[in-house]
C-alpha cells in the first residue's frame, strides 16, 4: 500500500467533547504537529453541533458520506458513541481511510473483532486511543519492568474512584445503555486502565468479579464494579472501577515485584524503588519508605497544558503523532487494535462474571497470525512493538 507522504490529514465524526477536544488539538499551534498531522473537516449526526465545532475550529462541517468520500482526507478519528464504532469504522476502512477509534475499541470483542478484520482486508491502519500509555510516568514503569528492575511482577492494583453526577448519565440518551455505552464504569471510564494494566503486566486470563448501581438512577450498567485478576505470568491483581466516589479521587495505578515497585497517580510518579545490588529491605517491609521517584523527577518533564474540558494535550498528541509515524511506516500503532480488543474482552468477562458469580476466562481471541504478531506490518491491525497516558475523557 503507497504510504501518504508529508502530512497526514484527519477528518473527525463525532462532535461531542472528545471530538471537540482532539479538534482543537489538531488545530492549536504545536510545533511538534506541524506538517505532520493536520484537521480538514469534521461531521456529525447533529447538525447544528457539527456546524458550531467547524466554525470555532475554522475548518468545513459536511455530513459522514461526504467526509469520507474526500481526497483530502487520509485518516479519521472515530469519536462516536462506542457501540457505533464497528459500522462507521467499517464505513471508514472501506473508503480507504486510516481509523483511530475513541475507547473502547467496541463494546463487544465480537464487535472488535470484525473491525480489525475488516482493517486487515482493506490495508489500513487501525488503532485505539489509550492516550494513558504515552504519559511519561507510564513509560518509566513500562521500561523498568520490561527490564527486570521490579523482578517477578507479583500484584497490580488497579484504582479508578470516580465521580459522576446524575446529570452527565442523563445529558445523552446513550449513556449508561448496555447498547451504546457497551457498560458503566468499567467498559466507559475504565478501560483505559485495563489497558494499562495488561500493557505492563501482560494478559489477563482469569477475573472474578461484581458489579452494581449504587448512586445513580436510570442505569442499565454498573456504576460500581470490583474484580480479582489473574494473569498470564502468575501475578494476581484488583480492580476498583466506578462513579460513585464522590467527590471523585485520581486514578492510580501499582505493580509490584519481588525486586521492586511503582505506583502512577493522576499521571504522576508516586512511588518507585528497585533493589539495587546488595540490597535487602528490612524483615518486615519499608512501609512505603526508600521512595526514589524523585531521582527519576528530570525524565518526568512534560507538556502541562489542558483543554478547557479538563484534558493534557501531551499525551494525546503523542499518540496521533505515533499513529502518524505508523501509517507513513506501515507499521501497527502503539496502541493497536488487538489491544483494544483484549481490553474488551477483560471488561466484558468481568460482566459475565458478576451476572453468573463464576470466575471467567477471558476471550484470547482467534487464531493469530503474522498481522497479529506484528510480523505483518501493513495493515497496523495486530500488535504494536513493546516500547512505550492520563487525564479522563468518557464522552463522545
Amino acid at each position: 500500500m503507497e504510504q501518504p507522504r508529508g502530512e497526514l490529514r484527519f477528518g473527525i465524526v463525532g462532535c461531542g467533547s472528545i471530538g471537540g477536544f482532539l479538534g482543537r488539538l489538531l488545530t492549536r499551534d504545536d510545533p511538534e504537529l506541524r506538517g505532520r498531522a493536520r484537521l480538514t473537516a469534521v461531521a456529525g449526526r447533529d447538525p447544528a453541533r457539527t456546524r458550531e465545532l467547524a466554525a470555532e475550529l475554522n475548518r468545513d462541517a459536511v455530513g459522514v458520506p461526504e467526509l469520507l468520500a474526500r481526497r483530502d482526507v487520509d485518516a479519521v478519528l472515530l469519536c462516536t458513541p462506542s457501540g457505533t464504532h464497528a459500522d462507521l469504522g467499517t464505513a471508514v476502512l472501506r473508503a480507504g481511510k486510516h481509523l483511530l477509534v475513541e475507547k473502547p475499541l467496541e463494546v463487544t470483542p465480537a464487535a472488535a473483532a470484525r473491525l480489525i478484520s475488516v482493517a486487515r482486508r482493506e490495508g489500513r491502519t487501525l488503532g485505539v486511543v489509550s492516550q494513558r500509555r504515552f504519559d511519561p510516568a507510564v513509560l518509566l514503569a513500562r521500561t523498568a519492568i520490561g527490564a527486570g528492575e521490579l523482578g517477578r511482577v507479583t500484584s497490580v492494583l488497579v484504582e479508578l474512584p470516580w465521580w459522576r453526577e446524575q446529570s452527565y448519565y442523563d445529558s445523552g440518551g446513550w449513556r449508561g445503555t448496555r447498547a451504546l455505552d457497551g457498560g458503566g464504569a468499567l467498559m466507559n471510564q475504565a478501560v483505559h486502565a485495563v489497558d494499562l494494566a495488561q500493557w505492563l503486566a501482560g494478559p489477563v486470563v482469569e477475573v472474578a468479579a461484581h458489579t452494581a448501581v449504587l448512586a445513580h438512577d436510570g442505569l442499565a450498567v454498573e456504576d460500581v464494579a470490583t474484580a480479582s485478576l489473574r494473569f498470564r505470568d502468575g501475578a494476581l491483581g484488583a480492580l476498583l472501577a466506578t462513579t460513585a466516589a464522590y467527590p471523585g479521587r485520581t486514578a492510580r495505578i501499582s505493580v509490584h515485584g519481588d525486586r521492586g515497585s511503582v505506583v502512577v497517580d493522576n499521571d504522576e510518579l508516586a512511588y518507585f524503588h528497585a533493589a539495587r545490588e546488595g540490597e535487602r529491605a528490612p524483615a518486615y517491609g519499608a512501609f512505603g519508605a526508600a521512595n526514589q521517584a524523585a531521582e527519576h523527577a528530570p525524565s518526568q518533564k512534560r507538556d502541562v497544558s489542558r483543554d478547557r474540558i479538563g484534558l493534557l494535550y501531551q499525551p494525546h498528541r503523542d499518540q496521533v503523532l505515533d499513529f502518524v509515524d505508523a501509517v507513513r511506516e506501515g507499521r501497527a500503532p502503539l496502541v493497536d487494535a488487538e489491544a483494544g480488543r483484549r481490553a474488551v474482552a477483560v471488561v466484558t468477562a468481568v460482566y459475565t462474571s458478576a451476572a453468573t458469580g463464576r470466575p471467567v476466562r477471558v476471550d484470547s481471541g482467534p487464531p493469530r497470525t503474522g498481522a497479529d504478531t506484528g510480523t505483518d506490518t501493513g495493515t497496523g491491525a495486530g500488535n504494536g512493538p513493546c516500547t512505550g497516558t492520563h487525564h479522563e475523557e468518557d464522552t463522545s
